[in-house]
């Protein structure tokens, strides 16, 4: 979840106002160490009370600071954009794969990383947005178009490219490795959207980049509906959402893209859904998850509050942004067969959008029957755990859940 650029660039970083700096300083100096011992102790108490495994709560409680108080604008000023980010980790990653290659040529999955992991970026037209890729496009039969998290004021982390090489580039038969599970010559790349941050940038910009990255893909030949899976985490599991409406009701303000036939798949994890707070899980999981409500009612306002669309949407009765605030979700993603074959949903039991994310599956699976839907509640887990997983370089459990689903469906 957490930080990055708000863009009028793709990589400048805003400034901060005086009174902003100050606050900032003061914050971090004064205001964060108790207050971030205080939030883990709280986690660690109740984790332990419900029976729950420790690990993760420290970057949980981290995260959860970050995202309750500091302003948009402090995050954005604090990390660099997802474009820096994704270059220098890119960079490292590479490197490290080389040494480990010229320390043992037989390691596989070493090898076939220090051949892949290159720089490469491509514009998108608006002059604002882009893709990110993460392997070889030119080398891969199948793709990922990933959008990630961090209620859409943060930028991608390194956590999102480890998650995207774990799960997916790791995946390919080519790697050779303990995550390819057969041999063979295909491979994986992934394009992620580096796409501009609220609140400088509201809904429907993101849609609109992420239309625009669609019809890109497709038109560079190697990429097609059926070799696609889409999906993302958090703010980027309702940018799914948001394309999945779109692909079935096309969005005014967003290039139409007419698919040919469905894509592989989709998946959301911990998917941002609704603007209610009233689900149960949002009362139960509020003391312990890395998202508050209070958070929850910030992200409403950064993302959507002065939109003249969304209040035109919410009157009319359509969920192109918040499709569990509609009364037939069920009707409103009628015909997602057309648009998809599977859809992966995770979520942790110790999460506050936990309730969302079921109901958001089975109002998929309710209309659409021709559709597979995988629907996965961990009760170890809060949100997007599997980030923190790849904040840690770890090929941890929901890691390897996402890896097994994606094999599956890819070359099922």
């Amino acid at each position: 979840m957490l930080c990055r650029v708000a863009m009028t660039s793709a990589t400048r970083a805003p400034g901060l106002s005086l009174v902003g700096g100050a606050s900032l300083v003061f914050k971090l100096l004064f205001y964060a160490p108790p207050k971030i011992l205080f939030i883990l102790l709280r986690c660690y108490t109740l984790a332990t009370l419900r029976g729950i495994s420790l690990k993760h709560w420290e970057t949980c409680a981290y995260f959860r600071f970050a995202l309750l108080h500091l302003s948009p604008s402090q995050i954005q000023f604090l990390a660099p954009s997802t474009r820096k980010t994704y270059t220098s980790w890119l960079t490292s990653r590479q490197s490290r794969a080389a040494r480990l290659t010229r320390k043992d040529p037989n390691d596989k999955e070493a090898s076939f990383l220090a051949s892949r992991l290159k720089i490469d970026t491509e514009a998108l037209p608006d002059g604002e947005s882009s893709l990110l890729w993460i392997g070889d496009r030119h080398k891969a039969t199948k793709f990922v178009y990933f959008f990630h998290g961090g209620g859409y004021v943060a930028p991608g982390r390194t956590g999102h490219m480890e998650w995207c090489t774990h799960a997916y580039l790791l995946a390919s038969p080519a790697a050779g490795g303990r995550g390819a599970g057969t041999a063979g010559s295909e491979e994986v790349a992934v394009a992620m959207l580096q796409y501009t941050l609220a609140p400088g940038a509201k809904y429907p910009t993101q849609l609109r980049q992420a239309a625009d990255g669609l019809a890109h893909l497709f038109a560079s030949g190697r990429v097609r509906p059926g070799n696609l899976v889409i999906g993302g985490d958090s703010a980027g599991g309702n940018l799914t959402a948001q394309l999945l409406s779109h692909l079935l009701k096309p969005h005014p303000a967003a290039r139409e893209v007419v698919l040919q036939e469905p894509l592989a798949g989709a998946f959301l994890v911990s998917p941002w859904l609704s603007t209610s707070i009233e689900w149960a899980s949002m009362k139960r999981n509020s003391s312990i998850d890395m998202i508050s409500t209070k958070a929850m009612r910030a992200i409403k306002v950064d993302v959507l509050e002065g939109v003249d669309a969304y209040v035109v949407e919410a009157r009319e009765k359509k969920g192109w942004v918040t499709p569990m605030n509609l009364e037939d979700v069920e009707g409103w993603f009628k015909g997602l067969d057309r648009v998809t074959r599977q859809v992966y949903v995770t979520a942790g039991e110790q999460e506050i959008m936990l309730d969302q994310g079921v109901a958001f599956a089975d109002a998929v699976r309710r209309g659409n029957p021709g559709v597979e839907v995988r629907l996965d509640v961990t009760k170890e887990e809060a949100h997007d755990w599997i980030l923190i997983e790849g904040e840690k370089a770890l090929d941890g459990d929901a890691t390897q859940r996402m890896r097994a689903w994606f094999r599956n469906v890819v070359w099922p």
